[in-house]
């Protein structure tokens, strides 16, 4: 038993040793007993798989950043961020979680060298993905599909995501590179249309309340929610707010955004 325990501590600590190497080779010495022509192999192998899966999922930062400032990202990431997920798939998550809580601090990373609208940019990317890959969720029968959308409360999809951000993440590209976060924010609603493609709506801050409202409270109805919104904008004509409101939800019944109602 004690030699078992001693083999399997022996085999951990030569697989950190391995790993440790593979992510940071100029901190971490490879394993003495191996050859450098085959950690070299793996070296290669790992990094490039990593930095090849990322640039697939986040394409327009990468293609702005260029390869080699791109290559620098994914090695400071991929040689100090601990990661939670073991798939391949989380990998983008992974680096947004390292964008936002570990770039900055990093002494080997140069985030001043960074764009500003980084993490945005890759944020927007990861969303796209993201609602690509979700699972559809379980139908409920109790939502009337042709519900009336002002007097029930009407049901967004799961698969409908609304975003804000400081930067016009859609404009993006080589052609367009912000330097300052705009004076107001963007509001950005994508949703997964019938097709199983993946589309986005810009709103504007009364239509993106009206989404979060919906979205955060099932006691409310459409017209409820619609005066709520009128209250907090302190309208004049609060039954206009309504008419147009109601325009939005029937535009957004017609994309699969809102499912339907519920009494």
């Amino acid at each position: 038993m004690k030699q078992n325990t001693r083999q399997f501590a022996n085999l951990h600590a030569r697989q950190h040793e391995f790993a440790a190497h593979l992510r940071n080779p100029a901190a971490n010495p490879a394993p003495a007993d191996v050859e450098d022509r085959r950690m070299a192999i793996y070296r290669d192998l790992f990094i490039n798989n990593v930095t090849r899966f990322l640039a697939n999922s986040l394409p327009v930062l990468a293609d702005m950043l260029g390869k080699d400032r791109w290559a620098l990202l994914i090695r400071d990431f991929y040689s100090t961020h601990n990661s939670r997920s073991p798939l391949f798939p989380d990998l983008p998550k992974e680096l947004l979680d390292y964008l936002a809580t570990e770039r900055n601090f990093n002494p080997h990373s140069d985030p001043e060298a960074d764009p500003p609208f980084l993490y945005e940019l890759a944020h927007y990317e990861w969303a796209e993905t993201g609602l690509a890959l979700a699972e559809d969720p379980v139908p409920d029968p109790a939502i009337d599909p042709n519900g009336d959308l002002l007097e029930a409360h009407p049901v967004t999809s799961a698969l409908a995501w609304l975003f804000s951000y400081n930067y016009p993440v859609n404009e993006i590209g080589k052609g367009n590179w912000p330097t300052a976060p705009a004076a107001k924010p963007y509001y950005y609603l994508l949703y997964r249309d019938t097709a199983d493609k993946v589309q986005f709506i810009r709103l504007n801050t009364v239509s993106a309340r009206l989404f979060e409202l919906l979205e955060s409270d099932m006691r409310l109805s459409g017209r409820d929610t619609l005066l709520h919104i009128a209250t907090e904008l302190q309208h004049p004509d609060p039954e206009r707010v309504v008419d147009n409101g109601h325009g939005f939800l029937q535009q957004w019944r017609e994309r699969n955004i809102i499912l339907g109602t519920l009494p």
